[in-house]
């Protein structure tokens, strides 16, 4: 028995750290996954900011083909007037074009961006960009993209940093455990 503490004694300390280096290495790939997913939204949402700023029309910075975004994982734009009414999207939701939740907007206001994760239904996750424009009129750009994929590809990395977890506390229980056994039996012989 004191043999088998001797062991737990010895091995929880490397329990601890490898659960705390699967943690880590599992949120760096996640929060990796998750940023890179607004690339293309920041673009997008800039350009249609800088466009609009400059004079340009509505028209003329929001995509003309108009996608599903329950469904497609396209990358779309959604033009908002000062007061956050849609004027133009090239994104629909059910045929309407989707509304950001309230308080969005404010935080762009004082701030001039905002990146967020939108659920406007449930099942139905995006990787948004919110950018505001001022000039001859004032508003703000969304531009948008699903998480699907991405979701599906932090699902994989958790699978992965937990079995190497598991892998790693029982590669190393057995280490230890060899390792006390081992040294338990020389120092009985001597």
């Amino acid at each position: 028995m004191d043999k088998a503490k001797e062991t737990l004694k010895l091995w929880l300390p490397i329990a601890a750290v490898t659960t705390i280096l699967c943690g880590l290495a599992y949120l760096s790939v996640q929060q990796d996954l998750r940023m890179s997913a607004n690339d293309p939204q920041i673009q997008m949402a800039e350009d249609a900011a800088q466009g609009l700023t400059q004079g340009a029309a509505v028209d003329t910075v929001v995509p003309t083909s108009q996608i599903d975004i329950a469904r497609s994982l396209a990358p779309f734009v959604i033009v908002f007037d000062n007061r956050g009414n849609p004027l133009a999207s090239s994104g629909l939701l059910q045929g309407e074009i989707p509304h950001l939740p309230p308080g969005v907007l404010d935080y762009v206001r004082q701030n001039g961006e905002d990146r967020i994760t939108w659920q406007p239904q449930p099942g139905v996750r995006m990787a948004s960009v919110v950018v505001g424009f001022s000039g001859v009129k004032s508003g703000f750009v969304l531009a948008a993209r699903s998480l699907r994929e991405i979701e599906k590809r932090e699902d994989q990395a958790e699978l992965e940093a937990g079995l190497a977890w598991i892998a790693a506390l029982g590669v190393s229980l057995i280490v230890v455990a060899l390792g006390a056994f081992l040294l338990g039996s020389d120092s009985r012989t001597k």
